[in-house]
């Protein structure tokens, strides 16, 4: 008797969204911490990580509070995409509850990886004109003295994030 199975292992949208939806859960502990982001916001910021991570065209994505006037995170969620190897998949949260950021504005930063670089200039704005949130071009916000924490990750089938929080002194 002989068996013969094929598989083939692919990345879907509803893994994706499932990862997504852990960094989700981090915004709205962060909203429920310190008022932002909107809540409206962090259902168009899921589904963007969901479909640049399902095609692999996601880099990093950072989420967090910065001083406009320097550039620079003051508290900052950085979720660098990840595939193979050991992933991690973490609970959401073991955030920081006492940062001072009331003075500081809500941003977002996104880069692409280098499969997302390689497409054609009309490839790309055809992935870009997909995608919930409509981002500008913006010089990359910038660290300071604080400190980071790293070890924590979300994942699915091979393919994940891993999260660092990053905090101004």
């Amino acid at each position: 008797m002989t068996i013969t199975r094929t598989a083939s292992a692919s990345f879907t949208i509803t893994e994706a969204r499932y990862v997504g939806a852990k960094i989700g859960a981090d915004l709205r502990m962060i909203n429920s911490l310190y008022g932002r982001p909107a809540l409206t916001d962090i259902d168009d910021y899921t589904e963007e990580v969901a479909l640049l991570l399902r095609d692999g065209y996601l880099g990093t994505v950072d989420y967090g509070f910065k001083d406009t006037t320097a550039n620079a995170w003051k508290l900052r969620l950085r979720y660098t995409a990840t595939t193979g190897g050991q992933l991690l998949d973490s609970r959401p949260g073991n955030l920081p509850a006492t940062q001072s950021v009331a003075s500081y504005g809500w941003s977002s930063y996104l880069t692409y990886s280098l499969k997302f670089l390689l497409l054609t200039s009309a490839q790309q704005a055809t992935v870009k004109e997909r995608l919930p949130i409509a981002r500008v071009g913006m010089a990359e916000p910038t660290i300071g003295a604080g400190s980071t924490q790293s070890g924590h990750g979300y994942g699915r089938n091979g393919v994940g994030v891993n999260r660092d929080l990053y905090t101004a002194w």
